[in-house]
């Protein structure tokens, strides 16, 4: 049997440094992880790009593929964006696709591929009205978006809950934690 497939998708912020411990957890727990990575997030974990890609067995991508390319990754059964920031999670409720990240995440919403993210913001953004906006536009459309109490916290700034979304994640997939 095949795998359910994973799209691991991340921002720049703080908690991707643990991005290769959640790949490790999520292939323990039967997930084929693709990771994708905004354009900064590639920046910000260049150095590693070639180990996560050996770590995943799929290119690490941060841009789309060239017209008349094959794509490298097998269809997603399930995304998990975290963390997201601050700037990504806006672009994404207001269709903003600047990146191969936010487009694919886009996307995923009309082809209904069960989503999940974590916001990952400061507490200064966090008070900002439109992140509150972006959050509510996003679970309209379907998207799970872990945020509050038993979520990521602006107060906790390098703590993401990565146990909580991955369950979530293999809850949108199965419907059982």
């Amino acid at each position: 049997m095949t795998p359910p497939t994973l799209y691991l998708f991340g921002s720049a912020a703080p908690p991707l440094f643990d991005v290769a411990k959640v790949i490790e957890a999520a292939q323990a727990d039967g997930w084929d992880v693709c990771l994708g990575l905004t354009s900064t997030a590639a920046r910000w974990l260049e150095g590693s790009l070639d180990g996560l890609a050996v770590l995943t067995g799929h290119p690490v991508r941060s841009a789309y593929a060239l017209p008349g390319e094959a794509d490298v990754w097998p269809g997603a059964d399930v995304i998990l964006f975290a963390p997201a920031t601050f700037n990504s999670i806006n672009s994404w409720a207001l269709g903003l696709t600047p990146d191969f990240v936010l487009g694919v995440a886009a996307e995923a919403i009309g082809d209904g591929v069960p989503t999940v993210t974590v916001p990952c913001v400061s507490a200064a953004h966090a008070r900002h009205r439109q992140l509150e906006r972006s959050i509510v536009e996003l679970r309209e459309q379907g998207v799970t978006v872990l945020h509050g109490e038993d979520a990521f916290t602006p107060d906790a700034a390098t703590d993401q809950p990565w146990d909580t979304a991955l369950a979530a994640a293999k809850w949108r997939l199965t419907g059982a934690a």
